[in-house]
């Protein structure tokens, strides 16, 4: 019997006999990777580490440290949770329990009653028995009619009705208990962990209603949610940045700080107050100075435009139910969602030969998309917003120097705000894609060649790439450790073919153009969103609504501290005078709470000195300095851009 050969990340390579397991491979390579050892990966396929293997294969185990090794972990001990409350509430029927992108979980249940708190500590009790009893993982794959007799014989009808979503072409595979409760049985394609003691603890948080299948038509059916952790210390970091998180919600902080507002006459489109406005008109100033220095024509479009457009772009077609529509004498129109078909027939509209490309189409023009109003959420998911969008029209020989020049944009941009860790993925060509496969392999080629020049690790997401090329997404890490999916760069072989979109080659040849979509920030409303998270409100002194608060101790050094901000506004900086009859510690207390980044404090002293006592925020007064020398300092850290 001939041997099979496992290819490892590492370029290593172990021959083991046909049928081999995954755990005898961990354990071939070595006992700690065996006991780390979650799920695994074979040849792009995520399997359980029961799988086996039959053929020659390329295997990736997955631990902790991966994303997909903590879905696995997180999913694992939904269908724990699920065993759990059927136990404590043999009544309730279940239906789904995947891991979110934030590290949680949650399964819904059809039960009578909502879960009170009481409930809660019952069912996370019986989760830990479930965990102690260590039982297995066990996958099957069985007949559709098969599969339909389980559930029918336990009375599960949101499984039947999951089961006959299933494509006729996908396995059935079912996960059951190797002991304990051998009647437990779930509908999933997994992969799963070994067993049910690989869970470290867990802590389940809220319940709340949750239609099925987020469809108010549908029953109101109960969720848990929760979160699992190998050990106890982990547990409580993440309780600890939870609570941090609450208090940096920019929900919140744009309520305190005088920011957004949110009304029921325009559900999920932001009001922004002068300050909120200051901050989201410097985002988009600070973008159009990067645009300027990296050749970037700024142009505005429509905001409705003919349904023809969007049929032209398959938008129409596919995205419909995102869309808003209007009636114009007689014929229907369409609420833009985005600007890329507008700029294809702008670039259409004029004669392009080589030499005048790459054309770079930027656009803050307003979008809306119909979300549904339980995904909405502040400003990280409206239904108005404006993006920093762009479009680049360029010659395939020109993609490499433009993802470039993009990425140089994108992290010069970032660092300003104190992203520094970002996470880049390059997304390969999916199995249903439009456009030859030569010039998907040689764009490809060009992301890769991008990526390496500017000397960045990238991740490759292999066939996860949109349908009409592939793409980079940048993933920055806030001050709690959370990924946001800001920035991308996506290579559009699709719309320059549907609008027969081309330019005349050095061949005196007609010649489609490679389009690319990309984005720094991304939406300006959600950017927004993420960044009073990351710095809780206390902007930078160039981005802060109010830059200096002037704080005159009593009535007599009131006039000082008017000519002082009188002063400073003529400089061109955003200065406010707390000519209150308060105490000066209430002063300070109320200009901290505000997060205003300098506080000038006038007394005597300062009066006959012409200088200023300076505070910064969140620190002690530094003490006195002449005026002029402050103006200095501030003209350094609050200049604007400060690129």
């Amino acid at each position: 019997m001939s041997s099979i050969n496992v290819s490892l990340p590492d370029g290593s390579r172990l021959s083991f006999d046909p049928g081999v397991d995954l755990t005898t491979v961990a354990l071939a390579i070595g006992p700690g990777l065996a006991k780390a050892a979650l799920a695994a990966e074979v040849d792009g396929q995520l399997v359980d580490l029961s799988h086996r293997l039959e053929a020659d294969a390329g295997v990736r185990f997955l631990t902790w440290r991966d994303d997909e090794g903590q879905k696995v972990y997180r999913h694992s001990t939904a269908h724990v949770l699920a065993q759990a409350v059927q136990r404590v509430f043999p009544q309730a029927k279940v239906t789904i329990g995947p891991s979110l992108a934030d590290g949680r979980f949650y399964y819904d249940f059809d039960v009578e009653q909502p879960f009170t708190p009481d409930d809660l500590a019952r069912i996370e009790d019986e989760m830990r028995r479930v965990i102690a009893e260590d039982q297995a993982f066990s996958r099957s794959e069985v007949s559709r009619d098969e599969a339909r007799r389980v559930f029918d014989e336990l009375g599960e009808p949101y499984k039947i009705e999951l089961l006959d979503a299933i494509a006729e072409d996908d396995t059935v595979s079912l996960y059951g208990n190797a002991n304990g409760d051998s009647h437990w049985v779930d509908l999933c394609r997994g992969p799963h962990l070994p067993s049910t003691g690989r869970i470290g603890v867990v802590k389940l948080l809220t319940a709340s209603g949750a239609y099925w299948r987020g469809d108010s038509n549908n029953k109101m059916l109960q969720r848990i949610y929760g979160i699992s952790f190998p050990d106890k210390k982990q547990l409580a970091e993440w309780l600890r940045l939870r609570e941090e998180a609450e208090k940096r919600d920019h929900r919140r902080l744009g309520r305190e700080l005088d920011l957004v507002w949110f009304s029921d006459v325009a559900p999920a489109c932001p009001f922004f107050f002068p300050k909120g406005a200051l901050i989201y008109n410097k985002l988009t100033d600070l973008v159009r100075s990067l645009y300027r220095r990296f050749g970037y024509d700024e142009v505005i479009t429509p905001q409705i435009m003919s349904v023809d457009l969007w049929k032209t772009s398959g938008h129409y077609d596919n995205y419909r139910e995102n869309m808003y529509f209007v009636e114009v004498d007689g014929q229907e129109f369409a609420v833009k969602p985005m600007n890329c078909p507008a700029h294809a027939i702008m670039f259409a509209s004029r004669h392009h030969s080589y030499r005048d490309l790459p054309v770079r189409y930027a656009d803050f023009g307003r979008l809306h998309r119909y979300e549904a109003s339980g995904v909405t959420a502040g400003l990280t998911r409206v239904r108005s917003f404006a993006q920093d969008d762009a479009h680049i029209f360029c010659r395939t020989d020109q993609i490499e120097d433009e993802v470039f020049s993009f990425i140089d944009m994108l992290m010069e941009c970032y660092e300003l705000f104190g992203f520094t860790d970002v996470r880049i993925d390059l997304s390969t060509r999916p199995a249903k894609a439009v456009g030859d496969e030569a010039v998907w392999a040689d764009a490809e080629a060009r992301l890769h060649q991008a990526l390496q020049r500017r000397g960045v690790e990238y991740k490759v997401a292999e066939g996860e790439g949109a349908f009409y090329g592939p793409k980079i997404d940048f993933m920055v890490s806030d001050a709690l450790a959370r990924r946001h999916q800001l920035g991308t760069c996506q290579l559009d072989f699709n719309l320059p073919e549907r609008f027969d979109l081309t330019y005349v080659n050095s061949a005196d040849e007609r010649e489609r153009p490679v389009m690319v979509h990309r984005a720094v920030l991304g939406s300006i409303e959600r950017f927004m969103g993420v960044l009073i998270e990351h710095c809780a409100g206390a902007f930078p002194a160039w981005l802060a609504p109010v830059q200096v608060k002037v704080v005159p101790i009593g009535e007599r050094h009131v006039d000082y501290a008017r000519r002082l901000t009188a002063d400073l506004k003529s400089r061109g900086y955003r200065a406010e005078i707390d000519d209150t009859g308060e105490r000066t510690s209430a002063k300070i207390g109320r200009a901290e709470a505000e997060r205003v980044p300098y506080m000038l404090i006038c007394g005597d002293r300062e009066v006959d000195a012409e200088a200023v006592s300076v505070r910064e925020r969140g620190m002690r007064d530094r003490g006195s300095m002449p005026y002029v020398d402050f103006v200095e300092e501030l003209s350094a850290k609050a200049a604007f851009p400060p690129l």
